[in-house]
């Protein structure tokens, strides 16, 4: 019996949302390279040519994959203080994207986005403008996070450790091929930094995150010539 059948025999109905649910659970566990529509039409139970009844195509599956994904990020709320919204999609984006990491690349390569993708943009947008920024530093601002969140998630993504233990594990062998006094910053860094008990390579998001707030709150108040933006 098809794993895609229930109990009494009959078959599990498919929908689009199923087979975009079932192609986001399989990147996460396999990576996005091993996405393919045979493979997705056999975790389902059904022929691959089935799918097409409900994605047009690979490019369509990946558009709906994505929609998903901005589904699961927290919007901006539609009033109250803009940087306290900001700080929390981008923390929510973050968290995200550590479960979903093969969707880092492909968030903003999509030219056919989904209503979850275009409502979420959206509120980032109007929530900044609320805000009191102007349009040009809106782009801007827009821009810089969504760089700071993306890059970082990528970054993250390819650390070689997951925990500080092991963060710590990987500067020892690190620093054990050091010569006495060679590479001075990178020795200050792990053994003030990286090895002390508590260290989280994630914690760095955070103080980043607040260090660009802080920047354009400030670019806010400069192009303004008052205290809007705080």
């Amino acid at each position: 019996m098809s794993r895609a059948r229930r109990d009494d025999g009959h078959r599990a109905p498919l929908s689009r949302d199923r087979i975009l649910r079932a192609a986001v659970a399989r990147a996460d566990q396999e990576g996005i390279s091993s996405l393919s529509m045979r493979k997705l039409g056999d975790a389902l139970g059904v022929e691959a040519m089935s799918l097409y009844n409900h994605v047009g195509s690979k490019s369509d599956l990946l558009d709906g994959m994505i929609d998903i994904v901005f589904s699961e990020i927290d919007l901006p709320s539609g009033g109250g203080d803009w940087r306290a919204a900001m700080r929390r999609r981008a923390i929510s984006a973050r968290r995200v994207l550590r479960r979903h990491p093969w969707a880092i690349g492909l968030m903003e390569s999509r030219t056919s986005p989904g209503p979850a993708t275009l409502r979420h943009h959206d509120a980032v947008l109007g929530c900044l403008r609320r805000g009191g920024f102007s349009i040009e530093l809106t782009a801007h601002a827009y821009a810089l996070l969504d760089s700071y969140i993306y890059g970082f998630a990528l970054q993250e993504a390819s650390l070689p450790f997951g925990t500080g233990e092991e963060a710590a594990q990987v500067a020892h062998e690190i620093s054990a091929e050091f010569a006495s006094g060679q590479y001075p910053y990178l020795t200050e860094l792990a053994t003030e930094h990286v090895l002390r008990p508590g260290y989280d390579y994630g914690d760095e998001f955070v103080i980043g995150l607040d260090l660009i707030l802080d920047g354009l709150a400030a670019a806010g108040r400069q192009g303004s010539g008052d205290a809007a933006l705080t």
